[in-house]
This record gives C-alpha cells, structure tokens and sequence, in this order.
C-alpha cells in the first residue's frame, strides 16, 4: 500500500494532537515533521506521541515536545537494501526518503520488504467471567456474548483484532461456555483460527494461561473480552518491541472528582479549600503484551490474575512497561458501562467491520 505523504506530513507549529490525526491517516505509526520547501526536521512515531502522554504532555501542546528531532533517513539514489539494513540495526520499521536537500521524497517500509512471518501473533480472550454485575442480563447468557451494535461483544472484539491482521486465537471459557464454542467454532465462519482454553473451575484473569497447548515463540496479547476499544494492537505491540520489555500493561486515564470541597492546612491553620477538585489517575484497562517467559509465572491448576502476574514479574527484576490508550475504550462492567459501550460503539463497529 502507497503511502501518500500529505497525510503524515506536518509542519513546526502542529501540535502533538495534529502529529497523532497524522499518525492514524498514514496507518505507518509515523508523522514527518517539515519546514520550508518539505526539509524534514523530525519524525514523531505513536510510541513518541504516548510516552509524552505518560509524562504529561498535552495534546495542545507543540509538537516538539514529543518530536525527534536529527532524524535517521535514506537519500533517494541509496539501495532499498540499505534501507532495510539501517531499519534492521536502529529496529525501526519505516524509514524516510528525502532529496540532497533533505526534502522529503517518500518513505521506505519494512513491511514491505520482507515476507511476513509465517508464525502469527496470538491472542488470548479471557471470557469466563459471570459477569454477576450485569444480572439478569447474564443469568442466561456469558457476559462476552452481550450484544453491542447487533452482535456479540466478543464478536466485535475478535472482528477487530482480524481487521488489524491477527488471526490465531484462543479464548478462555468456563461460565456457559457452551453458548460460546456453539457460536464460534473453530473461527472458520469469521476468517480465523480459534481454539478453547475450558477452565473447569475459576482461574482468574491469567491462570487460564497455563492451559496453553504450547509457549508461542514470540510476545503476544492478552486481553478481558468484557471491553471495547478502538486501540491499534499493531502499535501496541511494537511499542512493546521497542522497549525490549517483557510485559506491557495497557493503562488508560481515568478522572474522579471529589464531591466535597478538599481542605488544605498546615498544623491547625488553613491553607486553602480546593471545592469538589478533579484528580486523574492510570488505571489498568484489562489488555497485556506478554513474553514468552511471562507464562513461568503462571502455574497448571492454580487461579491468579494479571496484575499478580505483573508484580511477580517485577520483583524477578523483569521489565513491565505500561502502555497509554488515547482511544476510545469501556470497560463493561455494569449496565451504566453497557449503554455507554453501545452508544459509543454500536454505530461504529458494524461499519468499520
């Protein structure tokens, strides 16, 4: 697929919410920052734009904040096989094209280069939970199966992970799993590949891992199939690459606001009365990239959960990375959570899917 350059290219005074509408038009988690004439300056990547996130960078904010500025190039009479060699050895996956002047010219892929790996990316669903909360509605039906714009959330979830490439799936089932695997199958009817990992008794949010029939070769993503987001997997993986990390949670920025006025003193003298502050938080929104040797911490027969999973990870001194999502994302725990997810979504996914 040709990348047109008008779609990623920006110029000094863009913001860093101009370089992230740029990185979702081009679909190449690059933006090309430019000056006169279209000399490239920077480049800004999806994994630049949400670590600026994470640090506090506002989406008004110049782009420069977040900007890479001397960035790697290829001139326009090099060999494509040097620009795979210098993608390969700075790990990069797209790199520009730019004249003797440093106008930009193009942009060269990796993807486009090599073949794609015949052993795919796996993806595993947790969807054994009751989902007690939504009674009635899960007295006759698993949650997962709880329709969102006309079709099954899982449905909606496993549509959008094959619209972004995956195709290997397994999904975790207990509760009614009948009414699922009936559904599903094997994936063939939904152009993928499903097998079930059937707990027979509860095993949390991660001990359904150790049913695995083999440890893929290469990290792979874990996610609760009671939510819906419109995250890009693609990104979240290579960001995961990136960081050379062994887990990468997904977090998303959740605000509450104090329904009182917040007082402020020192000793017994009042300093200040802050009336019904906000105060925003990262919380965890039930979605892993996880190694390989994630799944050592995870025993046959034993029930935990994915944040236990995490911390034990840490305290072996493994790299856990947390990953922003700036897209639309509910978690479906309640009926309230239900109606958001189908208002947000329910126009949206028939026509992307």
């Amino acid at each position: 697929m040709k990348t047109d350059l008008d779609d990623i290219v920006i110029g000094e005074q863009a913001t860093v919410l101009d370089a992230i509408q740029a990185i979702d038009r081009g679909a190449v988690n690059l933006a090309l920052v430019v000056g006169p004439e279209r000399r490239l300056i920077a480049t800004v990547t999806d994994g630049d734009t949400r670590r600026g996130i994470l640090r506090g960078v506002g989406l008004d904010a110049p782009v420069s904040e977040v900007m890479r500025r001397n960035p790697l190039a290829v001139e326009e009479n090099d060999s494509r096989t040097a620009a795979l060699r210098l993608m390969r050895e700075h790990k990069i996956s797209q790199v520009p094209v730019v004249d003797a002047e440093g106008r930009v010219l193009g942009l060269e892929l990796i993807g486009e280069m090599i073949e794609p790996s015949s052993n795919e990316r796996w993806v595993v669903l947790m969807a054994g939970g009751r989902g007690d909360r939504l009674r009635p509605l899960t007295d006759s039906i698993p949650k997962p199966m709880l329709p969102i714009g006309g079709r099954p959330l899982l449905e909606s979830i496993i549509r959008n992970l094959s619209a972004q490439g995956f195709r290997k799936f397994y999904i975790s089932v207990n509760y009614k799993r009948e009414i699922i695997q009936s559904y599903f199958r094997d994936g063939r009817d939904f152009d993928v590949e499903i097998q079930y990992l059937v707990e027979n008794e509860k095993l949390g949010t991660a001990g359904s891992l150790a049913l695995l029939p083999s440890r893929p070769t290469k990290p792979f993503i874990v996610m609760n199939a009671d939510l819906m987001t419109l995250v890009h997997f693609q990104s979240l993986l290579r960001f995961h690459e990136d960081h050379v990390a062994d887990a990468t949670v997904c977090v998303r920025e959740h605000v509450t606001q104090s329904p009182f006025g917040v007082v402020r003193f020192e000793g017994v003298r009042l300093v200040g009365i802050d009336e019904k502050p906000k105060y925003s938080h990262m919380i965890n929104a039930g979605i892993y990239v996880l190694a390989p040797e994630a799944l050592d911490y995870v025993k046959a027969g034993e029930a935990c959960d994915m944040p236990t999973v995490c911390e034990a990870m840490i305290v072996k001194g493994s790299k856990v990375c947390v990953f922003p999502i700036r897209e639309s994302w509910v978690d479906i725990g309640n009926k309230d959570d239900m109606e958001k997810a189908r208002r947000e979504f329910g126009g949206l996914f028939p026509e992307m899917l």
